[in-house]
């Protein structure tokens, strides 16, 4: 298999390859609580791009008593057995610069069934150049900051009565209702079925429990595009809500047209303003960015869905995993309030 970034050596940067062994180091003995010799682990990777294959070094010096399977150079049949002696609680890594593919075999989904630990890092190939030291920085796993500020959030979340999110000039989102039970990605995987998942870490997300209660005018300045790239206009975009609907957008562009065309063309005519995620990951920021929309999903600060899709909640006119689009767009964010309570301004989190 082949990708524009493919070379029969990828180059790679050994300080770079240091620092991701030290940041995967922390996520793997402090978030999974894998040791090393103890307990079995798999790492399946490819090296098409930078990025891949400096995780792939950096694995190899964390994991040094791990099995590595080079997709590419492996059968489905191959991949599949390395998966076959491991135990409840062993590891799998995935470290892709596309995202694997096994026939039938839904990777991630079908490991969690065997109670594995899965670490995923998809779409490595999106992001090259400058943005390979960003997503390496990413890794960090700072325990305190994640655990602390992510639960604290949650706590408020699922208490507050209301909420909004003040875009600035004038721009405020309102939130008039409570919100479905916060959701958490922030290493701490006590309370959890499955441990693991994609990373980055670093996001609590929510949605209001009532439609109705979602109005007011929002301010973005990056949105995934109709690639799963992050899409950075000129000028920020104007979202006029009215009961978690679009029925409006200032300063559009035609690659946000397009985006919004594509929603309505499959969902009723209708754009629904879904997910409150709210970012906790310091590595990416207004300013600091990387191409791919998912790994960018953890930017500190506030996103929001659009589209009818969510495979977490369930309203009574949207079944949970109805619906083809959950799209992430970025908001300029002055500040967050949950009842009276304000929990991020200038850019951080001040709980």
């Amino acid at each position: 298999m082949s990708s524009p970034c493919s070379t029969l050596e990828t180059p790679t940067n050994p300080a770079l390859i240091t620092l991701a062994q030290a940041h995967l180091h922390d996520v793997l003995t402090i978030a999974f609580e894998h040791i090393d010799g103890e307990q079995q682990a798999v790492v399946v990777f490819d090296t098409r791009c930078e990025l891949a294959a400096t995780l792939a070094a950096a694995y190899r010096l964390a994991l040094p008593n791990a099995l590595f399977i080079d997709f590419d150079a492996s059968t489905p049949e191959q991949v599949l057995a390395a998966f076959a002696p491991l135990a409840a609680k062993d590891l799998v890594v995935l470290v892709q610069s596309t995202n694997f593919r096994l026939e039938a075999f839904r990777i991630r989904v079908e490991l969690f069934k065997r109670g594995l630990k899965v670490i995923e890092h998809p779409h490595l190939g999106r992001m090259v150049g400058d943005e390979v030291p960003i997503y390496v920085d990413s890794l960090a796993y700072d325990a305190a900051y994640y655990r602390g500020v992510g639960h604290t959030l949650k706590a408020k979340i699922d208490s507050a009565s209301r909420g909004l999110v003040d875009s600035g000039d004038g721009n405020v989102l309102h939130f008039a209702a409570p919100f479905e039970s916060a959701k958490l990605n922030i290493g701490d995987y006590s309370q959890m079925n499955n441990i693991g998942g994609q990373f980055p870490l670093g996001e609590v997300f929510t949605e209001t429990q009532d439609f109705a209660a979602v109005n007011g005018r929002i301010r973005i300045f990056v949105f995934g595009d109709t690639r799963f790239r992050v899409n950075r206009p000129a000028l920020p975009i104007t979202l006029v809500v009215e009961a978690s609907q679009v029925v409006d957008v200032i300063d559009s562009t035609p690659e946000f047209d397009a985006m919004l065309a594509m929603i309505r063309a499959d969902e009723g005519g209708v754009v629904w303003v879904r997910e409150l995620g709210l970012g906790l990951n310091r590595a990416f920021s207004f300013d600091r960015t990387v191409s791919d929309i998912g790994t960018y999903e953890r930017m500190c600060g506030i996103h929001l869905s659009l589209g009818m899709k969510h495979g977490i909640y369930a309203k009574p006119n949207i079944k949970r995993g109805e619906g083809k689009y959950h799209i992430d767009v970025f908001a300029i964010t002055e500040s967050v309030q949950f009842d009276d309570d304000i929990v991020y301004r200038d850019g951080a989190w001040v709980i």
